[in-house]
């Protein structure tokens, strides 16, 4: 075996940090307005208290093969 340091990867044994975690944008049933969630917050609506919000479509096209 080559490697004596015992790491296994090869590397430094330093992690690299973890992707900064973006909001998802939410639109309230009620009153129609933007709400950006991140993980771990409270699923409501900040103009007005309503608990059920509706996730925006991405805008990524989607692939369709046809053969």
């Amino acid at each position: 075996m080559d490697n004596a340091g015992g790491s296994g990867a090869g590397g430094s044994g330093v992690l690299a940090p973890p992707p900064p975690i973006e909001p998802v944008t939410y639109m309230c049933g009620d009153c129609g307005t933007d709400n950006s969630l991140k993980p771990g917050d409270v699923i409501q609506c900040r103009e007005c208290g309503y608990r059920i919000l509706y996730k925006k479509r991405t805008r990524r096209s989607k692939r369709i093969s046809c053969f």
